[in-house]
C-alpha cells in the first residue's frame, strides 16, 4: 500500500505541471493588462511599462512560467498584484473557509442522498421511488446559482428571522456560524445529494439481482440484514468513488456559490483575482484546488482496499 501511494503521488507531478501550465497560458490569452489595472486607466505610458517591469510582464512568456516554477517548487507563489500579500497568506486565510462549507455540503448530501438511493431501491417503481427520482432529476438541473438567489429570496424577504445572509466576514464561532453556512451549504449541496440518490439507486438496483442476495434471503436472513450487510456493503465502491469526486466537485462549485452568497473563501478570491487580472492569486488558488482534486482521488482509491478485500494494491 505504501509503494502504491508514493507511485500515485509521484504521477501527480506531471498531472500538476500540466495543469500549472495550462493555467498559466490561457490566464494570460485573457483580455486586460495586470499592469493598466494597478497603475489606472489614466496613468502614463512610462507607468504601466515600469508596473509592467515590476511584475516580471516584460518578460516573455516561458521565462516568466520558468520563473513561476522555480518560485512554487520551492513553496513561494509570489505576491497578489492588488494587494501585495503574499498568495500563500491569501490562500491560507480563505480555504479553511471553503474546506468547511464543501465538507458540510458533503455530509448533508450523503446522511440524504444515501438513504434515499437505497430506499427508492428496495421499493422500485414505488410512489417513493418516483418521486424521489423525480426531486433528483430536478436537483441534477438547478444551476447553483439559481437555487442559492431563491434561497436568498424565501429567508431573507419570507423568513427573514429563521437564518442569517453569510457576508464577506464571517461571525465568531459560535452559535451564529451556522446560521450563516445552512444557504450555501444547502445551494452547494444540491447537486451532489441529486447525484448520489441516483447512482446509489442504481448500484443497489444492479447489486440486488445478484444470485448472492437471492441465496441469503433464502436462507431465512432478515430483510434488514440483506439490505445493509450483504447488499449495501458491496456496492459502496462506486458509491464511495462518486463521493470523492463529489468533494473535488464541491471545491470548484464553491466559486459560484461563495460568488453569490458573498462567503470568503477561495472561490470568491479567485473570481475577485481574475476580474483584477492577479496572475500569481489566479494560478496559486487553481493550483490548490488541483492538488485538492488529486488526493482526494487517492484516497478514494486507498479507501477501496478497506471495503473491498479483493483489491489489492501492492
Amino acid at each position: 500500500m505504501i509503494n502504491y501511494i508514493i507511485r500515485r503521488l509521484l504521477l501527480a507531478i506531471p498531472v500538476l505541471l500540466g495543469a500549472s501550465f495550462f493555467v498559466f497560458w490561457s490566464i494570460r490569452w485573457v483580455p486586460g493588462d495586470p499592469a493598466v489595472a494597478i497603475a489606472g486607466e489614466l496613468a502614463t505610458p512610462e507607468l504601466i511599462a515600469q508596473v509592467r517591469e515590476q511584475l516580471g510582464l516584460d518578460e516573455p512568456v516561458h521565462v516568466q512560467f520558468s520563473m513561476y516554477l522555480f518560485r512554487t517548487f520551492q513553496g513561494d507563489m509570489g505576491k497578489s498584484v492588488k494587494t501585495g500579500v503574499p498568495v500563500s497568506s491569501e490562500i491560507a486565510r480563505r480555504l479553511p473557509n471553503t474546506l468547511q462549507l464543501a465538507a458540510a455540503s458533503l455530509v448533508l448530501s450523503a446522511i440524504i442522498g444515501i438513504p434515499i438511493g437505497v430506499f427508492s431501491a428496495t421499493k422500485p417503481n414505488s410512489w417513493f421511488d418516483g418521486g424521489s427520482m423525480t426531486f433528483a432529476l430536478l436537483g441534477v438541473s438547478m444551476p447553483i446559482f439559481w437555487l442559492g438567489l431563491m434561497l436568498m429570496i424565501f429567508f431573507a424577504v419570507l423568513l427573514p428571522k429563521w437564518l442569517d445572509l453569510p457576508g464577506p466576514v464571517l461571525p465568531p464561532t459560535g452559535s451564529g456560524t451556522w446560521k450563516h453556512m445552512v444557504m450555501p451549504t444547502i445551494a452547494l449541496a444540491a447537486n451532489s445529494m441529486a447525484i448520489q440518490a441516483r447512482m446509489t439507486r442504481a448500484c443497489m438496483l444492479e447489486v440486488l439481482r445478484q444470485d448472492y442476495i437471492r441465496t441469503a434471503r433464502a436462507k431465512g436472513l432478515i430483510e434488514r440484514l440483506v439490505i445493509y450487510r450483504h447488499a449495501f456493503r458491496n456496492a459502496l465502491i462506486p458509491i464511495v468513488t462518486v463521493i470523492g469526486l463529489q468533494f473535488g466537485t464541491l471545491l470548484g462549485g464553491a466559486v459560484l456559490t461563495e460568488t453569490v452568497f458573498a462567503w470568503p473563501g477561495i472561490g470568491r478570491l479567485l473570481v475577485e483575482a481574475i476580474g483584477f487580472r492577479d496572475y500569481p492569486v489566479i494560478q496559486g488558488a487553481i493550483l490548490v484546488i488541483t492538488v485538492g482534486f488529486v488526493l482526494t482521488n487517492l484516497l478514494v482509491d486507498v479507501l477501496y482496499a478497506y471495503l473491498d478485500p479483493r483489491v489489492h494494491y501492492d
